[in-house]
């Protein structure tokens, strides 16, 4: 018998500890999402609801279902290409470019229909949404939501993992949808509407730099593209984070290929390691809104001899970065609070002379011209609760931290921005102050 829905989070509601699980796409990196579930049931965190784009519908899906961990991990090890995929040799010989799909439809469909009961969503013991777009009006929907549950599940989790142009689009209902990855690879800001925390598994943004991208053929370069495609949509709304505190996990799965069967059992450690030390201060991320956790400190460093003065950086972030009188970049604030979702722009950084290390662990200094996440979760020791910083700057979404000694797994990490100082930083905001800035210099 299926347990009430949950209903939307509300102003002035009474207070609840309802947990949404979010669980995104990453092609076969996805099986990260079994070890994370693993070291959710160790430590006794009961989502309340799930939600999920591709495999992390999928996997959502045969969760919510009542497949143990055991059974998923033994299914996942367990599967091959011929499973999945296979090529639509008669489709694009007589339809060519009119063929739907490199490959058949029928193998994505069998897995799913192996992992996934045949019902609807209202039969669902608790509340899956599943992520997709509705590829005729250019519009996501998101199944499972009210109004949107009388519907298979089995065709909103094809549809879902439908990435365009490896598998035909899939009929929900009377619409045709794709990968919902396409605008959302991780669906947290539907998902928070129904929980007072929100645990995020992003599986698709960590391997931002690979030496060898362009010799692994069309399909490759394709998913790289689809890669950075999927990290750029997602990191504004995780960076400017309005909702119930979340925990995002990234599993460092870097070196593991979207479409590989090789990297199965490492891809579900990763995914139990980093969940563990993401976890590790859980009780404490309570109650504070608008925050990502875990937080690290990280320490900042510009290589002079590599900074050609591009400018890069301050355009990415004007209240961390700046020019000198020389032209070179340096930290304004060289040392930082950050959660896994900041810190994008050293990455972007062209010659890479900006290096982020975390504090906290001054052992692992980590160059994130190569890895996107300078703080990637599970990167050190958590951050408990602290008291409210008043005197937190309202111009800066990063706070200001005095250089100290090296925190031990004992010593509280302060607590998050106030959201007062994340509200004006849109886009927009950001390129006016710019300009003003630059106008008073001239």
């Amino acid at each position: 018998m299926p347990t009430p829905r949950q209903p939307l989070r509300t102003h002035g509601a009474p207070v609840s500890r309802r947990i949404a699980l979010v669980l995104g796409g990453g092609g076969l990196k996805g099986f990260a999402h079994i070890g994370v579930l693993r070291a959710l049931a160790e430590r006794s965190i009961v989502p309340d609801i799930y939600a999920g784009t591709s495999i992390g519908a999928l996997i959502s899906a045969a969760h919510i279902s009542g497949t143990p961990i055991e059974e998923l991990t033994a299914r996942a090890e367990a599967l091959r290409k011929r499973d999945l995929f296979r090529i639509n040799h008669m489709g694009m010989l007589l339809e060519r470019m009119r063929s739907p799909s490199i490959y058949l439809e029928e193998p994505l469909r069998a897995l799913v229909g192996d992992a996934v009961p045949d019902v609807t969503f209202a039969e669902l013991p608790k509340r899956l949404l599943v992520n997709t777009v509705d590829l005729d009006r250019g519009a996501r929907v998101v199944w499972g939501l009210p109004g949107l549950e009388e519907v298979s599940v089995r065709d909103a989790i094809y549809a879902s993992c439908a990435l365009p142009g490896f598998f035909p689009p899939g009929r929900v209902a009377e619409r045709m949808c794709i990968d919902g990855g396409v605008v959302d690879n991780l669906p947290v800001s539907v998902a928070s509407n129904f929980a007072d925390l929100v645990i995020a598994v992003d599986v698709g943004s960590s391997d931002q730099s690979r030496a060898d991208a362009a010799s692994s053929g069309f399909a490759g370069t394709y998913m790289r593209a689809a890669t950075m495609m999927m990290h750029a949509l997602q990191q504004f709304p995780l960076q400017h984070w309005h909702g119930p505190p979340m925990v995002l996990i990234r599993p460092r799965v870097d070196d593991a290929n979207w479409l590989s069967f090789s990297d199965t059992a490492a891809n579900i450690a990763e995914g139990y390691r980093s969940a563990t030390r993401a976890l590790e201060r859980f009780e404490s991320y309570w109650d504070q809104p608008n925050c990502v956790f875990p937080r690290r400190r990280v320490q900042i460093d510009v290589i002079r001899d590599r900074c050609t003065g591009c400018g890069t950086c301050v355009s990415l972030a004007p209240s961390i970065m700046g020019l000198d009188g020389s032209g070179k970049a340096f930290a304004r604030t060289h040392i930082v609070e950050w959660s896994p979702a900041e810190g994008g722009f050293v990455h972007e950084c062209p010659t890479a002379a900006i290096t982020a290390t975390n504090v906290d662990r001054r052992s692992t200094s980590v160059d994130v011209h190569t890895i996107h996440d300078p703080t990637p979760s599970g990167g050190g020791s958590g951050g408990e609760a602290a008291a409210d910083d008043e005197e937190s700057s309202a111009a800066s979404p990063k706070r200001a931290i005095n250089a100290t000694p090296l925190l031990t797994s004992s010593a509280p990490v302060m607590r998050c921005e106030p959201p007062r100082s994340r509200s004006t930083s849109t886009p927009t905001v950001v390129a006016i102050r710019m300009l003003v800035e630059t106008t008073a210099i001239t």
